[in-house]
């Protein structure tokens, strides 16, 4: 079983939400701007170019050379930073928490995304550049869905105590874990490149923006990609009047909801709040909450007029935060960007968000939903096939997935609708009788009915038990792949790092990925190792 694909719709892995996204339906058409493809790239292009501020790209340019004056940057690197002075470049965009040594693998998959889209892009629209970019969400403060990652079925955690934006919080302490987690790689070469790139990360640099930023720029800079800290006061100009709209106005609030209601038939990915937008400084990052004509802290004691708070708005921008909500709203405003790339959670709720765009004027991005993989070692697809299974097989739930292979192994059907279809006949007779004599008789007909019917389907039910003890041994290999394939029944790619592929393929891994993955393809690729 080489490298393969199943779409989006038929991996039993996305939202309704999405799987309608994706089929364009009409009912959604109006919560996003242009469904990506490369043809209608040429719109955003001329919509972004004459809705954006180009006065924004002198302080993106300069913040980003201040981020990384301290680390070594491919010359790829370097020159695309340049490039987003130029008024014909663009960005393609994603964005990622700092999870610990870059966490679950889908990261690699969303950044591969926007780099070969950027690719696409440059060679359908030669006159433009197009720079990929990753969004480090440094201000999120929820230090628990990013500290640990999952290697070879085992949990690495990081026990510290952490408080603010987990960008500002100290790698301190990350020995101990370093020398945990190196007794598990072994000594191989990979193991030891692996060893080194997280000392170097997260032991040499003094927070988490920082070492992150050396680790996606260690994996990534042969291709380019730009690394974005968006919790600087120079980029956050840009975004005051916009956040003092919606100190005086919560225009987010009342455009979101409105959406809300016509996604009454999904769920909900996010909720906003009257005011969408956190207070930040040092190790406190709280919402701001409005009581009574006065802006209060969320949890602290801090609180301000509204002529105070615009005043510390002018001076200190730094000091406000963006939300899941207005998050996209600064992201749009400080890049020259095109697409969002996330996954089915993320352009879920970018699907609430449009309303809110059009209310403030802003271009809405095209919204993409990045490649998903499941890596296959050699070893395991010869199993697949020596088991006689199809990729779309093993994406099956575990119950149906044994319930089919039952049925397949089975030397005679698991099937007892023959003599289902004969008791119906059966009974048509019985019936036809009934209908020539007392009332009684017709109830009678009724209630063996259905106790034979009921004890056929209880006897093929008993069948299927039966032949999955007698085919155990075969059943459980192929249980046992599954499971290797999809850890705690959920997707490889939510729950594996990439260092354990890294092991055994090492520098190999990420061109392998760039070769075959293709954005713009609603596919789920399967990619054998």
């Amino acid at each position: 079983m080489p490298t393969d694909c199943i779409s989006y719709q038929n991996s039993g892995y996305f939202s309704t939400l999405i799987q309608d996204y994706l089929g364009q339906k009409t009912e959604l058409q109006s919560l996003y701007n242009h469904f990506p493809t490369l043809e209608n790239f040429e719109k955003q292009i001329s919509e972004k170019q004459a809705n954006f501020d180009h006065a924004n790209r002198v302080p993106l340019v300069e913040t980003l050379k201040k981020q990384y004056q301290n680390i070594e940057i491919s010359n790829s690197t370097k020159e695309n930073i340049e490039l987003l002075a130029l008024p014909n470049t663009f960005t393609i965009t994603t964005g990622h928490q700092l999870n610990l040594f870059s966490g679950p693998l889908y990261f690699l998959y969303k950044i591969i995304s926007t780099i070969n889209l950027t690719t696409e892009l440059k060679s359908k629209y030669p006159t433009h550049n197009f720079v990929p970019v990753y969004w480090m969400a440094t201000e999120d403060h929820d230090f628990e869905e990013i500290n640990y990652f999952n290697f070879k079925g085992k949990k690495f955690r990081w026990n510290k105590e952490s408080t603010g934006p987990v960008g500002r919080l100290s790698t301190e302490g990350l020995n101990d874990f370093l020398e945990i987690y190196s007794k598990e790689l072994g000594s191989s070469t990979n193991a030891g490149f692996l060893k080194k790139l997280f000392e170097e990360a997260y032991l040499k640099h003094e927070n988490l923006a920082d070492a992150t930023r050396f680790l996606a720029n260690r994996l990534f800079d042969a291709y380019g990609l730009v690394i974005l800290d968006a919790d600087a006061a120079d980029l956050k100009r840009a975004f005051i009047p916009y956040i003092k709209e919606e100190l005086e106005q919560q225009k987010s609030f009342k455009a979101v909801q409105e959406t809300i209601a016509k996604l009454n038939n999904y769920s909900i990915q996010v909720n906003p709040r009257e005011i969408n937008l956190f207070y930040i400084e040092d190790k406190l990052r709280e919402r701001i909450i409005l009581e009574k004509d006065r802006y209060f802290v969320n949890h602290t004691k801090i609180s301000f007029s509204k002529e105070e708070i615009l005043k510390l708005l002018e001076s200190n921008p730094e000091k406000f935060s963006p939300n899941v909500i207005m998050r996209p709203l600064y992201q749009e405003i400080i890049l020259p960007n095109l697409c969002y790339i996330g996954g089915g959670g993320e352009i879920a709720y970018w699907l609430e968000l449009k309303s809110f765009f059009d209310a403030v004027n802003i271009t809405f991005p095209m919204l993409l939903v990045r490649n998903s993989v499941l890596l296959s070692t050699e070893k395991q697809a010869k199993k697949a096939d020596q088991l006689g299974l199809q990729w779309k097989d093993l994406f099956t739930k575990p119950a149906d997935l044994v319930n089919a292979v039952t049925h397949k192994l089975s030397a005679f059907p698991i099937d007892l609708t023959p003599q289902k279809e004969t008791l119906v006949k059966q009974f048509e007779y019985l019936y036809e009788l009934a209908q020539q004599t007392d009332k009684s008789f017709s109830g009678a007909v009724k209630a063996q009915e259905v106790k034979q019917k009921k004890g056929l389907d209880n006897l093929e039910k008993r069948l299927l038990k039966a032949q999955k003890r007698k085919l155990d041994s075969k059943i459980q290999r192929v249980v046992d792949l599954q499971c290797e394939l999809f850890p705690n029944q959920s997707l490889q790619e939510r729950q594996t790092n990439f260092s354990e592929f890294y092991l055994e393929k090492g520098d190999q891994l990420i061109p392998l990925l760039v070769q075959n993955l293709k954005p713009l393809e609603t596919n789920f690729n399967i990619i054998t190792i």
